[in-house]
């Protein structure tokens, strides 16, 4: 049976987690100089190594032969957490989120590890427990047994009562860079023997937004869609990208101020399937592009990811003169993503959205005019 990558290539031990380096630095400090705590709270955005890393340090405590903090993989204590957990306890909150689970999780802990020194108890998705659950947790979180550890882990921290929150040492899992992803992509499909270009693997680590599982997913299906040859096109085709030569279009028209001749594109663009929601993120990304490209000059090609043609193309829509009816598109566009995602009419939406972003730009060069004849009007 396949394997997933994101499964398949999961971090077994700190060294191999990416991007959470001031969080992996003092988990192991701690490990190293024996300052367990009784509680802790991982929280940030999905896919980003929270439940993995919480697995590793459970591993890590409990590990009789580390050196560095990481467990050794080696000891019998790791081989035996590998084959079960018994002594490392991964409870689903969205599904056990009542007060009779906690109650029932609070008679457990009295009971001592069987395999290692710590029995460990990491409770994801944690904001979804109910308030009576929370009030039961709490029971415990306030004096638990000198052998237990609790690793919370949420996406959503603002949801946690503050007894709990202050009860635990907290870690901010932050979003992980694109450098971090493509590089992690380039490693990985070298040792499943997929070939690739350097366009196809930018487009992929983009389009993850940070998270690793998401990356990786993304990177499976676009393996499995052009087999082992990765190339920029095959990307885009999966992704649903709208090709560049598009968006030059219809941004050209927008900047012209062309309402009619816009409609017209838009039209053909969401005729062929396109999704109005994933149109209007790509046309947003591209205006961000276009102001990359205006403010860094030559730097941001670094940054922008296209063909050297369509580069210079863009470069020519990243003027002075532009500068402020960007600012303008992407205000305007950005406004109503939440509104497409949950329209029933998603294609007006985002057409009123366009009329509007050229409606906005023609105001905006009407006040700047007058503003100009102002300032040459004898006082």
């Amino acid at each position: 049976m396949y394997l997933a990558l994101y499964r398949k290539y999961r971090p077994r031990t700190f060294d191999e987690v990416i991007g959470q380096d001031h969080i992996i630095t003092t988990l192991k400090n701690q490990i190293k100089l024996d300052k367990i705590s009784h509680a802790y709270l991982f929280t940030g955005s999905r896919g980003t190594g929270k439940t993995t890393t919480a697995k590793i340090f459970a591993k890590a405590i409990n590990c009789t032969n580390s050196s560095d903090g990481s467990p050794c993989l080696e000891c019998e204590t790791c081989k035996a957490l590998d084959k079960t957990n018994i002594d490392v306890l991964e409870i689903d909150a969205a599904s056990n989120n009542g007060v009779d689970e906690i109650r029932d999780l609070r008679e457990k802990v009295k009971y001592p590890p069987v395999v290692g020194k710590y029995k460990v108890y990491i409770i994801d998705e944690v904001h979804m427990l109910s308030t009576s659950a929370f009030n039961a947790l709490l029971k415990t979180l306030e004096e638990p047994p000198a052998h237990t550890v609790f690793i919370l882990a949420t996406t959503e921290v603002h949801k946690l009562p503050a007894t709990i929150l202050s009860r635990c040492i907290r870690f901010d899992f932050k979003l992980v860079s694109v450098e971090d992803l493509s590089a992690i992509l380039r490693k990985i499909l070298k040792e499943e023997g997929v070939t690739f270009d350097e366009q196809a693997i930018s487009v992929i680590a983009r389009a993850g937004e940070g998270s690793v599982r998401d990356t990786l997913s993304i990177a499976d299906r676009c393996v499995s869609y052009s087999g082992n040859n990765l190339t920029y096109q095959k990307v885009v085709e999966v992704l649903g990208i709208s090709e560049k030569e598009t968006l030059i279009a219809l941004s050209d028209l927008i900047l012209k101020k062309d309402v009619g001749s816009a409609l017209v594109e838009l039209d053909k663009v969401l005729s062929s399937g396109k999704s109005p929601l994933v149109f209007a993120s790509n046309l947003i990304s591209y205006f961000r592009d276009l102001l990359l490209i205006y403010s860094l000059g030559d730097k941001a090609r670094e940054i922008v990811v296209v063909k050297d043609d369509i580069y210079e193309k863009m470069k020519g829509q990243a003027t002075a003169e532009n500068y402020g009816e960007l600012v303008s598109a992407i205000e305007i566009l950005s406004s109503v993503e939440q509104e497409l995602r949950y329209s029933t009419l998603p294609r007006l939406v985002l057409e009123t959205a366009i009329i509007k972003t050229i409606s906005n730009i023609s105001l905006e060069q009407r006040v700047s005019a007058l503003e100009e004849k102002l300032k040459n009007f004898p006082s």
